[in-house]
């Protein structure tokens, strides 16, 4: 009897153990579905989809627009409220965790209204996307009008493209662009000031104004454009130095254009036109002593450099001429190997 007893009491002691085990299996999905003026929908039907098993649940809704699902396995579930064999709303990612009891509505007013919101959100992206893809390929057509020189047609077709959307910066650019290379320079000057007005932190539309400004003939502004593209864009700063060098030696500012050209070589020491260039300032303060032209220090050292750098470039014969002019010979390193010390 004693046995019987204790061999009962381990059996109810079993089975108060393993009812929380079978408990946490499963989870509830219960809500009420409301029609657009706020009503319950009776008589539809909640269908639910476990998506990692591809099982099917489904529960009907009362007359207040209530309906349970209970005893669902765990998992992530899709819930689709259908009347009349029309799927009228939905939700997704749903979790049914153990023990769980989710509250899942039907509110057909706030949900067709988020709804309609997103697809407005979904419209407005691909309109923006269309908008994107015909402004790239109208810059295109300008480009390729512009390379075949016709850059009336490129500016008539850019203007077209800024007058729609005034505030795209890289419209106003590249109509600058067009604009220079039909030497229209004060048009240009205005383009490329809307563009900077729109992106102010742009090198590249700050190179293209000094650019303006110096076939324009207004240096000073020129030489300012390039001091900003510099710093708005300091991976290319030599290139914008080399520039402003240019414009100080054109315009007989052998100083200033000495120190540019220093400046674009300490940023890009293998560019060799900067020390072609300087050489050709530094013969401009040459001095003449016994019948002969005294050039100051570093004078054969750039031209020697940019032998160095481009033995047979653009410049090559001229910066040997000018060597030869001073009494200097031509003395690079350029391919030529170390010896090694003898023992």
């Amino acid at each position: 009897m004693k046995k019987y007893i204790y061999l009962a009491s381990l059996l109810f002691a079993m089975t108060i153990g393993a009812a929380p085990l079978w408990a946490q299996v499963n989870g509830d999905i219960r809500g009420i579905a409301t029609d657009r003026d706020g009503k319950p929908i009776n008589g539809a039907t909640v269908e639910l989809n476990d998506a990692s098993t591809g099982r099917k649940y489904t529960a009907k809704t009362n007359a207040k627009g209530q309906y349970v699902a209970a005893e669902l396995p765990i998992g992530n579930y899709s819930a689709e409220l259908i009347q009349n064999g029309n799927t009228i709303d939905s939700h997704n990612n749903i979790p049914v965790t153990a023990g769980g009891d989710m509250e899942v509505d039907f509110d057909l007013a706030k949900d067709n209204a988020a709804s309609a919101e997103q697809q407005k959100k979904v419209e407005a992206v691909q309109k923006q996307n269309m908008k994107v893809k015909e402004l790239n390929a109208k810059l295109a057509q300008a480009k390729e009008l512009e390379a075949a020189g016709n850059y009336d047609q490129a500016i008539t077709l850019l203007q077209q493209t800024t007058d729609a959307e005034p505030t795209q910066d890289l419209l106003w650019a590249y109509l600058g662009d067009a604009q220079r290379g039909a030497k229209k320079y004060t048009d240009a000057i205005v383009s490329y000031q809307k563009a900077l007005a729109i992106k102010p932190t742009s090198g590249a539309y700050h190179s293209g104004l000094a650019d303006a400004y110096a076939k324009s003939g207004q240096t000073d502004k020129a030489v300012q454009e390039y001091a900003a593209a510099a710093q708005a864009d300091p991976t290319n700063a030599g290139t914008y130095y080399f520039n402003e060098g240019a414009i100080f030696t054109n315009t007989g500012k052998v100083d200033e254009a000495i120190a540019a050209f220093d400046k674009a070589i300490e940023l890009d020491p293998k560019r060799a036109d900067s020390y072609y260039w300087k050489g050709v300032d530094l013969i401009g303060k040459a001095t003449m002593k016994d019948n002969k032209m005294v050039a100051p220090p570093g004078t054969s050292e750039a031209f020697n450099k940019y032998l160095e750098l481009a033995p047979t470039g653009k410049y090559a014969d001229a910066a040997k001429q000018m060597l030869a002019t001073i009494g200097a010979t031509v003395d690079t390193s350029y391919g030529k190997s170390k010896k090694k010390p003898n023992n």
